[in-house]
């Protein structure tokens, strides 16, 4: 038996069971609240959902929650689900704005289109929806704005709009599938295919994304973009098209398409409306297909310079300080992702001009830089770091740039190459700056060598920045200053008023409150007391000790002081520095 239009179903359900008291189990409605409007309900025959809606005591988002539990119906959050371009293109703008309704997702083997629904007790919506797409209606509860939020951008976003409509040719195709040899793609044209990969691709670059990750699933594909550092699930895509979508993308980045069972890496150029990048593909067989991992790279902007970045102070004196001497091992940590390349490019474009010559070992190229030769490392051809480190050194070179230092091979190429006159730049995957000379030593490198050829070393992440389009400022809880205060010390500013800013969120920043990113860094000079405790090998914690002393910031009191900047917020700090 269907269930009760919303206005008067209060009337027949259990008074424990009411809106209210839900509410009150919830903790969200006081009891004595609660009871004001149960008499109220009463009294006036009116609703107790509209008397909450008219004394807005509780969310719009509460109220929906405990609608859910009252009807027995499954509730939908819709902040952060995924855009499913097959159900957008099964039920039109016009029809989801007439019923107030948003199609989640749709399984043509089920035959079930589910949908984002205000009032779920709606039996005319349900019935037309039914009708006009010959799929069996699952109604989920929503809220209202949001529904209403989804339709007017997610309809127009060209992502979901573009792909739609590409799918819209596809789907009549698909449902002849079968008939064709047991072939998956015969009916897709290509064409459709390119189409769909272009505006996924068109996307990431208008998104500033990093990465794009197609990955299967199950039931479909879904289509996530690492965006400011954090992945972002955009799009769903329907399974059938899924192995049409990975060979499209192989023939682009020059990869066998029959080779399924092995990763592969390949490499293209996408031209935007734009601008112009480079992909770096790579392939990897997993339970459900292939995945495919799309790094871009850009090929116009430039490189930012040190103070861009986000250095500044005594980290940005020591590391220029270190770049000047003609000779020594500079090192920059950090983990994977922690944007040590691009400081080491930052580093390389200053110091590039026609009267040195710069050599770089790389794994891989990532960004190709104006008068320096570049060499990407091939480990199958007997290219490594160590044997290409040993060749730089008969290219007559001033500068020297290698990867990463893996191995004590290197280490020691790396240590032989500073003592005989070079400049040596590298990176480490390590947590902090003190920490990259106890992992030197443990590789199998001289203490007294390491001591008189280490120049510095900065250790370094990436925060999120707070978007300027909808920035506020609040007050912290009390311990959050307190901590702050205790890691800052001297460097808290005494008698200023501290004001902590975070982002509201907009449509502009995704609703994330952020937008770009910044570095955080600690930058450790090598001193004669740090030199001694390299002979001594100390622990890492004792070289930081004395690094402090003598004035290093480290990367959290770095990360607070752009807190107290309003560059970034507290969390993100804490996210990515927090030991």
């Amino acid at each position: 038996m269907p269930a009760q239009p919303a206005g008067n179903v209060n009337s027949s359900v259990n008074e424990l069971n009411s809106l209210a008291d839900i509410l009150v189990s919830f903790g969200v409605l006081d009891q004595k609240k609660a009871e004001e409007v149960k008499l109220t309900e009463i009294q006036q025959g009116t609703s107790q959902e509209e008397l909450l809606k008219k004394l807005n005591i509780v969310s719009e988002e509460d109220l929906v929650k405990a609608k859910a539990k009252l009807y027995n119906i499954d509730y939908f959050s819709l902040d952060t689900f995924p855009v499913s371009p097959e159900a957008m293109a099964t039920l039109s703008q016009e029809v989801a704005e007439k019923f107030k309704v948003f199609p989640v997702s749709i399984d043509k083997k089920l035959g079930q289109i589910v949908i984002a629904m205000a009032d779920p007790m709606n039996l005319t919506a349900i019935e037309f929806i039914e009708q006009k797409t010959g799929l069996r209606v699952k109604a989920n509860i929503s809220s209202l704005s949001k529904i209403e939020d989804l339709i007017s951008t997610k309809y127009s976003t060209s992502l979901s709009k573009e792909v739609t409509s590409a799918l819209k040719d596809v789907s009549t195709d698909k449902d002849r599938i079968k008939t064709l040899n047991g072939s998956k793609t015969g009916f897709i044209r290509e064409e459709k295919i390119a189409e769909i990969v272009s505006h996924i691709l068109e996307f990431a670059v208008r998104a500033r994304a990093s990465d794009v990750h197609i990955e299967p699933e199950e039931k479909s594909t879904r289509v996530r973009y690492r965006i400011d550092g954090i992945l972002q699930e955009k799009l769903t895509i329907p399974k059938e098209l899924h192995d049409a979508l990975i060979s499209r993308i192989k023939i682009l980045g020059g990869m066998n398409i029959s080779e399924k069972r092995i990763p592969q890496d390949g490499r293209f150029n996408f031209k935007g409306a734009d601008e112009d990048v480079d992909l770096r593909v790579s392939s990897l067989p997993t339970t459900w297909g292939e995945k495919i991992v799309m790094r871009l790279l850009k090929k116009t902007g430039g490189v930012p310079d040190l103070p861009e970045l986000g250095l500044r102070g005594q980290g940005l004196k020591t590391l220029e300080e270190a770049i000047l001497r003609p000779h020594g091992i500079i090192l920059i940590c950090g983990p994977t992702g922690s944007g040590k390349t691009t400081t080491l490019y930052s580093i390389i474009s200053k110091i590039n001009t026609a009267k040195v010559n710069i050599v770089t070992l790389e794994d891989p190229i990532e960004y190709k830089i104006q008068g320096v030769n570049q060499v990407q490392v091939n480990p199958a051809a007997g290219l490594t770091f160590a044997s290409g480190l040993k060749s730089f050194l008969r290219q007559d070179p001033n500068i020297i740039l290698v990867g990463e230092i893996r191995d004590q091979e290197t280490a020691d190429l790396a240590v032989q190459a500073s003592l005989t006159g070079h400049l040596v730049f590298s990176t480490l995957h390590t947590n902090d700056a003190s920490g990259a000379l106890p992992r030197l030593l443990d590789m199998g490198a001289e203490p007294y060598l390491l001591a008189s050829s280490m120049t510095a070393i900065a250790a370094q992440r990436v925060v999120r920045k707070i978007h300027e389009g909808c920035k506020e400022s609040y007050q912290p809880d009390p311990k959050v200053i307190e901590e702050i205060k205790a890691t800052l010390g001297n460097l808290w500013p005494e008698g200023k008023q501290i004001l902590f800013y975070r982002g509201k969120g907009c449509q502009e920043c995704g609703n994330s409150g952020y937008y770009g990113r910044v570095g955080i860094f600690e930058a450790l000079p090598v001193t004669e007391k740090i030199s001694k405790l390299i002979l001594s090998r100390s622990a890492a914690s004792d070289i930081e000790k004395q690094a402090r002393e003598e004035g290093m910031i480290s990367l959290k009191q770095d990360g607070y002081l752009k807190v107290l900047e309003g560059a970034t917020t507290i969390e993100e700090i804490l996210r990515v520095a927090q030991e």
